[in-house]
């Protein structure tokens, strides 16, 4: 089933200012943010996942959702997205005029009911009526499903179990599904064993892959995806993130690092380096603490 090939071109989604800061402590402030978003927007980027509509009591991080959707600039070659986990918080969303929403639920009991305070069947039926009246108003949905490769309370979970909310999330009527390594315990054989099956039942184009760097093993998973013909990643600036509900989570696979092995693989992304190097700067010195990618730690030593 593995390509002879790479693919030719790679899509980054690109997930720091929703994923990279809802686990911070230090609270970005609104103009930061939407600054930071704006200089992510003229880096090449196709699509920025900006904020949450959660609760904000449960993601004080991210508080600010309306605003910061309100009042950013958006670029008409830019996607913009953001994850929305019942009705109250897609009303919010549409009133906000945000570009896709993205729906999530996880793939083992235990931390679904950590993350979101239900089961995975109450879950899929409230996000059956999020795609529904989304799609009503004309937006995109975009669905995750997390602890693909492992739960941080379970331990293993089941490809059928995924196979079971890939099916059900594409019936309600998701347009792409992006499959989260929640902790970071995946590996290449893993990732392999998965897509081995899930692209029987769907082309690549639907497919997006979630890796964290926990374990150091993100970029090779992501090999083992291109192997497969998966041309959609989402990734973190400067590898900022985790789950705040999942023990262990550390950050994100890092946009600039998934960048730097792409295009030096020969993989077009339409980004701008230099651009990218500037906006990782840029949440740096805001967030007042050093970026865990390989790509700004060489820069910053060389003065690049």
């Amino acid at each position: 089933m593995a390509g002879k090939q790479f693919p030719e071109q790679v899509f980054i989604r690109e997930v720091g200012p929703r994923d990279g800061l809802q686990n911070e402590s230090k609270f970005i402030d609104t103009e930061d943010k939407i600054e930071w978003i704006n200089k992510l927007s003229s880096t090449g980027l196709s699509y920025i996942e900006v904020t949450s509509f959660v609760n904000p009591k449960w993601i004080p991080a991210l508080s600010d959702a309306d605003s910061v959707v309100k009042q950013i600039k958006k670029a008409p070659e830019v996607k913009y997205a953001a994850l929305v986990p019942n009705m109250r918080g897609l009303s919010r969303a549409l009133e906000s005029q945000i570009d896709e929403v993205s729906v999530f639920l996880s793939a083992s009991e235990s931390h679904n009911k950590e993350n979101i305070n239900k089961t995975i069947r109450e879950t899929e039926s409230v996000l059956a009526e999020v795609v529904r009246e989304s799609i009503a108003n004309n937006k995109t949905v975009r669905g995750y499903i997390s602890t693909v490769f492992g739960c941080p309370f379970e331990g293993k979970v089941e490809i059928n179990e995924v196979l079971r909310l890939t099916d059900s999330l594409f019936e309600m009527g998701i347009e792409e599904l992006s499959l989260g390594d929640t902790i970071g315990v995946a590996n290449p054989l893993q990732v392999k064993r998965l897509l081995e099956v899930l692209l029987k039942r769907y082309p690549q184009e639907k497919i997006a892959m979630h890796f964290h760097n926990t374990r150091g093993t993100a970029m090779a998973n992501v090999l083992a995806s291109l192997e497969y013909g998966i041309t959609k990643f989402d990734s973190s600036l400067g590898g900022l993130g985790g789950c705040p509900y999942a023990p262990g989570a550390s950050g994100n696979l890092a946009t600039d690092d998934l960048h730097y092995m792409l295009t030096n693989m020969g993989i077009q992304t339409n980004i701008d380096a230099d651009k990218l190097h500037e906006a990782a700067m840029f949440i740096q010195d805001k967030m007042d603490k050093p970026l865990d990618s390989h790509t700004v730690k060489y820069r910053m030593n060389n003065k690049i």
